[in-house]
């Protein structure tokens, strides 16, 4: 990474969220959204370029993750109130817009800001997350219903709890050989074991069926997405036909990347968000 790191907690919408913090406070802030079941070391690989690059660079937990607060209940994780967290996320740092980089569920937070707050946005980065409505269309068809099989299992009371751990394991070996470290996985299994941290984790999926996605699909902001074409849980038609709600889009796609794709081609990536972030 080699950027120095500031760790904050920043009470925003009623939720103390731990923030990793790097770059020059006078910069034009990115934040960036780890997505499931990560927590802000996903982006590690990131922040340093950014940082250089003169970027302000804020790497929240999300709600419930990691050193962030976990409210109890399904309903503090419906996706207005996770939009929320990101919008007072960029008031309290004392702008009005930032660059949004979304990857995962982070990247699913990241469109609904774009969606329904576009005031608060001023780039959109995506990697390997649906449009809403892209996955409306897809989820009408076999294939990605088959790959989703494991949104209906965390519907389920206590033992999606009790099998996160090796369900996160299995997850990022899905990515390609060495994109994460034996330190990497002990820091992701020490952020799991959290007192609260699984249930809260699982809450975003059980409030997603419970109450749905951000209501419309337009996206205003110039958007970069980002797709690692061998992701297993995603298929690949979900980064094609966006321009009718995305009008202002440029996609990249990595034929060999893997669900994972900030690890598993960190330097291209960087290349790319650099490029897009300073045009």
């Amino acid at each position: 990474m080699n950027a120095e790191l500031r760790h904050t907690e920043r009470l925003v919408n009623g939720v103390r969220l731990h923030c990793a913090e790097a770059g020059p406070e006078t910069g034009q802030p990115v934040l960036l959204l780890h997505g499931f079941p990560e927590f802000w070391h996903a982006w590690d690989r990131q922040i340093g370029p950014l940082a250089r690059a003169g970027f302000r660079v804020v790497v929240p937990d999300l709600r419930g993750y990691n050193l962030s607060e976990k409210p109890p209940g399904v309903e503090n994780y419906h996706i207005d109130t996770l939009v929320g967290d990101v919008a007072a996320l960029v008031h309290d740092l004392g702008h009005e817009r930032a660059h949004i980089v979304g990857h995962d569920w982070g990247g699913v937070i990241a469109w609904a800001v774009a969606i329904s707050r576009p005031g608060v946005v001023d780039r959109l980065v995506i990697l390997n997350a649906p449009h809403p409505g892209a996955f409306g269309r897809e989820l009408r068809r076999p294939e990605q219903k088959k790959r989703s099989w494991y949104v209906g299992f965390f519907q389920l009371p206590w033992l999606p709890e009790r099998l996160l751990v090796p369900f996160g394991r299995w997850a990022l070996a899905g990515a390609r050989p060495g994109s994460y470290s034996a330190e990497d996985l002990k820091l992701y299994q020490a952020a799991w074991t959290r007192p609260g941290a699984a249930t809260a984790m699982l809450n975003y999926y059980r409030a997603l069926m419970r109450f749905g996605n951000v209501r419309g699909r337009q996206v205003q902001a110039p958007t970069l997405l980002l797709w690692g074409e061998q992701d297993v849980a995603l298929v690949p038609e979900l980064a094609e036909g966006l321009e009718k709600w995305v009008p202002n889009l440029k996609t990249v796609k990595f034929p060999k990347a893997t669900h994972w794709l900030m690890r598993d081609e960190t330097l291209r990536v960087n290349q790319e968000l650099l490029a897009f972030l300073e045009g």
